[in-house]
């Protein structure tokens, strides 16, 4: 199959890519190269650096006709979007709009896109949540993430593509960047590891659905061979919170820091954790790297590039 992915030199995207590649198949990224890192390009795919906004996309995705795109590439930094919501929904939304377009314009079969299940539910009422909880975003990032399901079922209808959406948990992992667009796995993992106190937002007790980027990458493979116009779910089903996660870290690395509180960041989610008992019903899709093996295996990656960086 020839497969587009977007944001193919990010975190989670290249080894989506890598993945592609490893099971045979034909794979091309578009990534504008802001946040994505060329250390991170799969010399076997075709890449274009181009931003999804650009009109550009749409003479790349007729010339290369692929099969299926994967679409990966957004702003991901949920409270820049608080800041600049403006900002945020030119590459959330105008971006997939115009994704979404090229691909009706091009003969794309099939769409996999990297929804959240955390920013587009909001503050939960269930827990865990499954795809029918209500969609209530707390942040313009989560209203962005909602609005590209919207379009892409839209567009759908109207040019007769068959998608997928995936509304990841809090993914980490190796490659994770810890600037700017982080989660906090990462941010802790560079603070420790450079000598740095990492600071914990109010009591630390707010809890997060943390799912390994491997296992998200075997969601994305199922996806995109099974799931007529599908919604699922990709996460744990287990709560951890803030606190677990520093004391984890702080051991893995040895670095023994204390565990410092800061003020609580208004509108930051209490709670999130998401039920996998649907992709796990239909595709066969359940988490297989449990908590403290993916931190101790983020550990290493951080310290085997801060010893290359040095």
């Amino acid at each position: 199959m020839k497969i587009l992915v977007t944001g193919g030199a990010g975190f989670i995207g290249s080894h989506i890519v890598d993945a592609l590649i490893d099971n045979g198949h034909e794979v091309a990224i578009v990534d504008n190269m802001i946040t994505g890192q060329e250390e991170n390009i799969n010399a076997a795919a075709h890449f274009f650096e181009l931003d999804i906004r650009s009109d550009e996309l749409m003479s790349v995705l007729k010339q290369e006709r692929f099969d299926a795109v994967l679409h990966q590439a957004a702003q991901m930094d949920v409270r820049k979007s608080v800041e600049d919501p403006r900002f945020d929904a030119d590459t959330n939304i105008m971006g997939t709009i115009n994704l979404l377009r090229a691909c009706a314009g091009s003969g794309v079969k099939r769409i996999l896109f990297a929804s959240s299940g955390g920013a587009s539910y909001g503050e939960q009422i269930e827990f865990p949540a499954t795809e029918n909880h209500r969609q209530w975003p707390d942040s313009p990032y989560g209203i962005a993430k909602l609005a590209g399901e919207r379009y892409i079922h839209y567009f759908a209808q109207s040019s007769g593509t068959s998608y997928a959406l995936l509304r990841y948990a809090n993914v980490y992992g190796p490659r994770q960047n810890p600037h700017g667009e982080a989660g906090v796995v990462a941010i802790f993992c560079k603070l420790l590891l450079s000598g740095q106190q990492p600071v914990i937002n109010g009591d630390g007790k707010q809890t997060r659905d943390f799912v390994h980027v491997n296992d998200v990458v075997r969601a994305n493979l199922l996806a995109l061979e099974h799931g007529e116009n599908a919604i699922y779910n990709v996460g744990t089903g287990i709560e951890t919170d803030i606190n677990k996660i520093f004391r984890e870290l702080n051991n893995g690395t040895g670095m023994n820091k204390p565990e410092k509180h800061v003020p609580a960041k208004q509108g930051e989610q209490v709670r999130s954790v998401l039920s996998y008992a649907k992709i796990q019903k239909e595709l066969g899709w359940e988490p297989q790297i449990d908590l403290r093996s993916g931190l101790l295996e983020t550990i290493k990656f951080f310290m085997e590039k801060q010893s290359v960086q040095v």
